[in-house]
């Protein structure tokens, strides 16, 4: 059973998403401000977390931001704000996902087995999308019979955004989980080595597509049919 984290500082919001999920199969677990869902991290197994923008002591943005540098749990964020920059702060953030208040709780319900989807890929040695094969083991992509062997870090990046096809990734996180956490060049590095993938692996050709979603990062995509 997937248990979920819902935090919000209205009683009645948690109450009622609470007893949603709970009745589509989850066990719910919630939180009324950031600082108590910090410490519901650390003491439980969360499988994904809901959080609330606007919270006392610690918002959900900051919240976003400590969850997505510690936990590898898909997270969504909800808020009442809906401009462009409001959802791009909260994309800056580490979310995966941003729902608008009000919102349809069969609508939520979607956007949750849609991540849990994404998150439950197999993280095996080998990443399939389509006829491209990504050997994690021995750092090469396969297409059909051709094996091709890209540098090291552009292998590492491939690999970083085919395993959550269509989640989005900052550049700054894209930095700390390729490059690490203690590198000290600029977010610059990610855009030189996105052009050079999409120089190696034509989407016309590859089946992939690796999108830029502007002032925000990257994301790769698989079309189907």
């Amino acid at each position: 059973m997937k248990h979920l984290l819902i935090t919000d500082d209205d009683a009645n919001t948690r109450a009622l998403l609470g007893h949603y999920m709970t009745l589509e199969g989850f066990r719910v677990v919630e939180a009324q401000n950031g600082r108590e869902a910090i410490n519901m991290l650390k003491g439980r197994s969360i499988d994904l977390a809901i959080f609330d923008v606007m919270m006392p002591e610690v918002d959900g943005l900051t919240l976003c931001e400590y969850t997505r540098r510690n936990y590898d749990i898909p997270i969504i964020l909800l808020t009442a704000r809906d401009q462009l920059s409001d959802k791009e702060q909260g994309y800056l953030s580490g979310t995966d996902d941003y729902v608008t208040k009000p919102f349809e709780l069969p609508e939520l319900l979607f956007r949750v087995k849609a991540l849990f989807r994404r998150y439950s890929l197999p993280s095996s040695d080998k990443i399939r999308l389509n006829d491209v094969i990504i050997d994690r083991k021995n750092c090469e992509v396969r297409i059909g019979d051709e094996v091709l062997l890209p540098p090291m870090k552009e292998f590492e990046l491939l690999a970083q955004l085919a395993e959550y096809p269509g989640r989005l990734f900052s550049r700054d996180e894209l930095i700390r989980l390729v490059w690490g956490s203690d590198y000290v060049g600029d977010e610059r590095t990610v855009d030189v080595h996105i052009k050079r993938l999409r120089q190696r692996f034509p989407e016309h050709e590859r089946g992939f597509i690796i999108h830029t979603v502007r002032g925000i990062g990257y994301k790769l995509e698989v079309p189907t049919g």
